[in-house]
């Protein structure tokens, strides 16, 4: 079985919609909340899978949770060489649109430097926004929701993106 870990960085609980899910769909007895359970960098790396979510702040941050992981991450050179990374989490097309779920981008570009095979890629089919951080080629680097609004599609983008995952890690 593999060893996974799910840790998530929210604020009003939409990304933590996205890890509940996961950790039912893929038997993970415990959701990280970034900013009650998470010690530090080791926690991260005792995992061979990792589901990492954020909410997206301001002008495309990520949830000020990660902020002092990626700074750690990058300044020392932290490897992940041999780490699957999924990254997922929250956005809103109206408020933000010109950042939309743009947090999942700067993760994917700090743990992609890392050495972590990133997956999870999720079509940008269907979304309405300005740009994104996230968006690289026709997809997402992980899964982006908008309960706010398009709160409908929801459950599908998820059902969707974690039958995607199942195939591509073959679990």
């Amino acid at each position: 079985m593999a060893n996974i870990g799910i840790f998530c960085g929210t604020a009003g609980g939409t990304s933590m919609i996205i890890a509940d899910a996961l950790a039912k769909e893929f038997d993970v007895d415990e959701v990280i909340n970034m900013e009650e359970d998470f010690d530090d960098i080791d926690q991260l790396l005792s995992y061979d899978i990792l589901f990492l979510g954020s909410s997206t702040w301001g002008q495309g941050d990520v949830h000020h949770s990660w902020v002092d992981v990626v700074l750690e991450i990058e300044s020392d050179d932290i490897d992940f060489s041999g780490k699957t990374i999924a990254l997922f989490g929250a956005g809103d097309c109206v408020k933000h649109g010109e950042h939309f779920g743009s947090a999942l981008g700067k993760l994917y570009k700090t743990f992609k430097n890392a050495n972590a095979e990133v997956v999870g890629f999720f079509p940008i089919d269907g979304y309405k926004y300005d740009s994104s951080l996230a968006q690289q080629g026709d997809k997402f680097c992980g899964l982006v929701i908008d309960q706010h609004n398009e709160k409908e599609k929801t459950d599908e983008r998820i059902e969707k993106w974690i039958d995607s995952l199942k195939d591509e890690l073959n679990l």
